[in-house]
């Protein structure tokens, strides 16, 4: 049985604020902490001796490949448990994969609980804007997406600060740490979800999501949507790794950029979600791809600080100010059909997942195989993000290179 989300007749602004709260404890928790706790840790970890220098690159990439699967499983598994009772549930195991890191009793128990951390957040990436923004008046969509997805910017920022105070308790203190925030925020969010997730399809909506959603137009967003996923990957994982080993500045001042790469992930959603706005969601992306081209191509060339400062606080705007972004183009291409809607989007953080995933184990093999040649990966995502233009540039000649 296919399922959908359910639009309320008449939402009730004071409980879409709560939903909105509960999606952001979400984002916060599933991809926020769950992925970007994690670059931080990679020094502490190796100097630690918890794992060899390449299994903690590896292990990096460990939750990327969760995300593709948990991107593929979400909608099945919100098919048996509905869209709110699958939310609860990969809050929770995010929840238990804190707890399980701070006992590194082997590399495949470690790899384990990476994996299903990032399984979670697949899984809430794909369902949680369904499931949330049907309940939110018409005229507070656009907020509540950005609102949303804010919550992966703070999760980046409270890594960046939390992470290097519980270090000072040592590691095992750290992971625990985490656990404990993400087991407030599920507790917190635990009642502010909608009470009825999904609903059954129309027969005619269930005929259609056997197959990914095509036309030129959404082939083009695919594209770029994967493309985008490998340009970000590299700074997401290794920009602290570079700062603290790779230019010898030391784990501190490669936590203090972590910081700084946390603020530009909190100010992304609004600033993308206003670019959209204002110029269109398809001129946005392209600016948006512009300019962390630039940006990327900059850290590959520079080893000063100060710029490099500069460069981080836009780099970090990107992973989470695309979502909203690709939303939108979501909403842009396939109009007025909240079904196909939702299938197409599904799909796009499919293909997002599976190039993160793949980006991140290539990436990865090619820091061990240069000897750590920090700048060779991110001048390969700048590569990513040209050709992600260039692919809608391509289309720039179709009478409506929007749409599918």
């Amino acid at each position: 049985m296919s399922t959908v989300p359910l639009f309320p007749a008449r939402p009730d602004p004071r409980s879409a604020l709560r939903h909105i709260f509960a999606g952001l404890c979400a984002s916060l928790v599933g991809i926020g902490l769950a992925r970007f706790a994690y670059t931080p840790l990679i020094p502490p970890l190796i100097e630690a001796h918890w794992f060899a220098a390449s299994d903690v690159v590896t292990l990096g990439a460990a939750n990327l490949a969760g995300y593709l699967l948990g991107a593929l499983a979400g909608r099945p598994i919100a098919g048996r448990l509905g869209n709110t009772g699958t939310l609860r549930l990969m809050m929770l195991l995010v929840t238990l994969a804190f707890f399980g890191c701070a006992f590194p009793l082997s590399l495949p128990w470690f790899f384990g609980w990476r994996l299903v951390s990032g399984v979670a957040g697949g899984a809430m990436m794909v369902l949680v804007a369904a499931t949330v923004l049907p309940h939110v008046p018409a005229e507070r969509k656009g907020l509540a997406s950005g609102a949303i997805f804010l919550g992966v910017g703070l999760g980046v920022a409270a890594s960046g600060t939390l992470v290097p105070l519980l270090l000072h308790m040592g590691l095992r203190s750290t992971w625990l740490g985490l656990g404990a925030v993400s087991v407030l925020l599920t507790a917190a969010s635990w009642f502010a979800w909608p009470r009825s997730g999904t609903a059954e399809a129309p027969r005619s909506s269930a005929a259609t999501a056997s197959a990914a959603p095509a036309g030129p137009g959404l082939h083009v967003l695919y594209t770029q949507y994967a493309l985008m996923a490998v340009g970000l990957v590299a700074p997401m994982l290794f920009l602290v790794d570079f700062i603290a080993r790779g230019l010898g500045a030391g784990a501190h001042l490669g936590s203090l950029f972590w910081v700084v790469y946390g603020v530009g992930a909190i100010a992304g959603p609004p600033l993308y979600g206003f670019l959209a706005d204002r110029m269109g969601p398809r001129p946005a992306v392209r600016l948006a791809l512009g300019v962390q081209a630039l940006v990327l191509a900059g850290t590959y060339a520079t080893g000063n600080l100060a710029l490099l400062a500069v460069l981080t606080l836009l780099i970090g705007s990107f992973p989470p100010g695309i979502v909203p972004l690709m939303l939108a183009r979501v909403h842009e291409s396939v109009p007025h059909d909240a079904a196909r809607q939702n299938q197409v989007w599904s799909w796009a953080t499919t293909v997002f997942a599976a190039f993160q995933a793949v980006a991140g184990y290539g990436y990865s093999a090619m820091l061990n195989a240069t000897g750590g040649n920090h700048r060779l990966l991110f001048i390969s995502a700048a590569a990513a993000l040209v050709l992600a233009l260039l692919a809608d540039l391509g289309r720039t000649g179709s009478k409506d290179g929007s749409r599918a």
